[in-house]
């Protein structure tokens, strides 16, 4: 599992400039790397880029990326009431784009953040469809849907 988790997202992290200087892709990025080498140490194994393998990543990425989406959402409110340095909105909406739109969702609503701005609000939920279209695509290409 360790091995199919580092083939999908080191690429990722070495090819895409802009996802090595977000700071919550690389808390991501950690996040995916321990849960895989925990659940394949402690808990069960599966073979290197079996179906298995890519079901748990699926799982895995769902609940960690949605997980830092909503630290950043955190952090940036936290910052902007301190006055302090803000996340980019650039790293907030790449988050939302690789599945982490329910954290931001989430986040928007806990922490009353990223609501009154509507260029935010329009690139928030252009993410959301962007990201629905890619799934469709991805699904389609796979054969696993057939409209």
């Amino acid at each position: 599992m360790l091995i199919t988790f580092l083939i999908i997202l080191a690429p990722l992290l070495i090819l895409v400039r802009p996802l090595q200087k977000n700071a919550f892709f690389v808390l991501y990025f950690a996040l995916m790397i321990l849960s895989a080498y925990i659940t394949e140490n402690c808990y069960f194994r599966v073979i290197a880029l079996s179906h298995k393998a890519f079901l748990v990543f699926v799982v895995y990425h769902l609940a960690c990326i949605n997980t830092v989406t909503l630290m950043a959402y955190a952090a940036d409110k936290r910052a902007a009431i301190r006055g302090t340095w803000r996340v980019p909105e650039a790293n907030l909406h790449t988050l939302e784009f690789l599945g982490g739109w329910i954290g931001a969702f989430v986040g928007q609503k806990i922490f009353r953040h990223k609501t009154k701005k509507k260029s935010y609000r329009i690139m928030f939920w252009l993410m959301l469809i962007l990201q629905l279209v890619a799934v469709y695509l991805i699904l389609h290409y796979l054969k696993l849907i057939h409209f």
